[in-house]
């Protein structure tokens, strides 16, 4: 198991430096000079000239990046030219608001999608189930961003229950939260039940019945754990991705977060702090990986005698 780990974290930083490098190369081959488009048309090109040698873009790119390379292995990824601040700096102040809000719906999500899902599987064609997967498809065929327009005008504009932008306390993550976890919650569901489905005919489920374990026995203890397995693979990249910057999200209820830091970076062709946002959001991805894989380990002994 411990190999195992160790040729995956291997792996991992690999894909890591060989996104770095995607990354770097595709902001360079972009036509213009982003400092001339930062501070508009009508500047002196002398002090274009005098922003892009003190910032070292007439350098070689091979030496940009090798510089870039060793300042972000000790955390350093630069100054953002639009705002003026260290972008590790911004990171970590947009960062716990895309936690807190990837965690609300990561959570509705996977409580929705289990408990859905799972009823679903036991009252196969029933009204519950025509029901909870009518809610499923609803939730993966709607846009994200018609889903929080409609949660917006009906629970805080219409109803007021709620608010309707902005970070005021914890009930400002509960409409983002559904409204991001939704699509999650809906293709969980689906999976939930289409594999407890093909699991429940299996024959160690007679077994265990004919030994006397009822339904809910047979359902938590060998029906659920084996069912689990894709689910989890799904819960840990849904937990990255939504950590990695829920874009749409976070610019219709106006939360400070790492996806619209991203848009920000975007709109001014900030270099730095776009750079910085993708690198961050792909190591995120990638240890949702690591994470699924080892908790493939936790829930199947077999993968633990083969690793």
């Amino acid at each position: 198991m411990l190999n195992h780990i160790l040729r995956r974290l291997l792996q991992a930083v690999l894909v890591l430096a060989l996104v770095a490098l995607l990354i770097f190369l595709m902001l360079r081959v972009v036509p213009g000079n982003p400092i001339a488009t930062m501070m508009g048309e009508h500047v002196d090109p002398a002090v274009i000239e005098r922003m892009t040698s003190e910032l070292g873009l007439d350098q070689p790119i091979t030496v940009q990046f090798f510089r870039y390379i060793l300042d972000a292995m000790k955390g350093d990824f630069g100054t953002s030219y639009s705002m003026g601040k260290p972008v590790d700096g911004l990171i970590r102040t947009a960062f716990p608001n895309t936690l807190i809000l990837a965690l609300c719906a990561a959570l509705f999500a996977w409580v929705m999608g289990i408990i859905c899902g799972t009823v679903s599987a036991v009252r196969k064609n029933s009204v519950l189930d025509r029901l909870f997967m009518g809610f499923s498809l609803l939730g993966v065929s709607v846009p994200v961003f018609m889903a929080a327009m409609m949660l917006q005008y009906v629970f805080a504009y219409h109803l007021h229950w709620l608010d309707i932008s902005g970070v005021k306390n914890w009930k400002s993550f509960i409409l983002p939260a559904v409204a991001l976890g939704w699509n999650s919650a809906g293709s969980i569901s689906r999976l939930v039940r289409s594999t407890l489905l093909e699991i429940l005919q299996a024959d160690y489920i007679d077994t265990a019945r004919a030994k006397g374990r009822g339904q809910a026995g047979v359902l938590i203890f060998h029906a659920m754990r084996n069912a689990m397995l894709p689910v989890v693979t799904m819960m840990a990249l849904q937990l990255s991705s939504l950590l990695s910057g829920a874009v749409i999200t976070e610019s219709i209820f106006a939360i400070n977060g790492i996806g619209r830091l991203a848009v920000q970076a975007i709109e001014g062709r900030d270099i730095p702090l776009l750079q910085g946002t993708a690198l961050f959001s792909t190591a995120l991805v990638i240890l949702g990986n690591l994470a699924a894989d080892l908790l493939y380990g936790v829930l199947d002994p077999r993968i633990r005698k083969e690793s």
